[in-house]
């Protein structure tokens, strides 16, 4: 039985599929979710699950948040069922979509689906699992590391990133007499199938991030992976209230 459970919105593919399976190899139960590629969330649990670990994968949009009481109730059910266990040690914010347009082309359809998936949505869903952290829990949210410097089409977007980060000071401060830490990362230029997969496809858009990363390449999914896990671990107790970029430098 797993000693630490952690849920992790969009655990099927990209960023998340990453965490959750560095997290199942360090002995972290995992309980994911998805919005629509259930099949990719499935596999990601029967690949934890041959390892030894055990996974969990449940339904939610992120961008839905009259689902939450429902789905608060579901995670209820999966830690008893599966875990035989009542609380989340760890909740990781990572769900959310690529609506990237210049500032005078985004519409207020953008703009609305961009704050329901990027701040909206992790607010309330903390709120609503807040009961079952367990007392020295962590929250993580994922944001970006374009709310330091700026690129091309991102305004909205890191907009709503900004603000989850503001939130991620305020919950760190008002959490602590439960002893939960808050926390936020901020990745860089990665190859994922986030915004249409263009890091990752696109060759002139790599070696533009490449050249301007002292590390000379962009980053892949287990870099971040890794580090999540990392950040998770009793090593990092200490950190809180804090945004950490993990860009190999990027834009410095």
């Amino acid at each position: 039985m797993s000693s630490s459970i952690a849920l992790i919105t969009g655990a099927g593919r990209g960023l998340g599929r990453s965490m959750a399976l560095h997290l199942a190899a360090a002995g972290v139960g995992i309980i994911g979710t998805y919005r629509s590629h259930r099949d990719d969330a499935l596999a990601v649990a029967r690949e934890i699950e041959a390892a030894g670990g055990t996974a969990a994968m449940l339904k939610l949009d992120i961008g839905d948040s009259t689902a939450f009481a429902e789905f608060k109730d579901n995670v209820a059910d999966t830690l008893e069922d599966t875990f035989g266990r009542t609380e989340l040690d760890a909740v990781v914010h990572n769900a959310g979509e690529g609506i990237l347009a210049p500032y005078e082309e985004t519409t207020e359809d953008d703009l609305d689906a961009l704050y329901r998936t990027h701040f909206k949505g992790p607010f309330l869903l903390s709120q609503a699992l807040l009961p079952m952290i367990a007392r020295g829990g962590r929250i993580l949210n994922v944001s970006t590391a374009a709310t330091r410097f700026v690129l091309d089409n991102h305004c909205a977007y890191s907009a709503m990133k900004s603000a989850l980060e503001v939130t991620t000071r305020y919950m760190a401060k008002e959490l602590g007499e439960r002893r939960i830490t808050v926390n936020a990362i901020a990745p860089g230029a990665v190859e994922t199938d986030f915004a249409g997969g263009a890091v990752r496809d696109d060759p002139a858009l790599n070696a533009h991030f490449r050249s301007i990363t002292p590390l000379g390449r962009t980053a892949k999914p287990d870099d971040i992976g890794a580090a999540v896990a990392s950040l998770l671990s009793s090593d990092f107790g200490w950190l809180n209230g804090e945004r950490i970029e993990l860009t190999g430098g990027q834009s410095l």
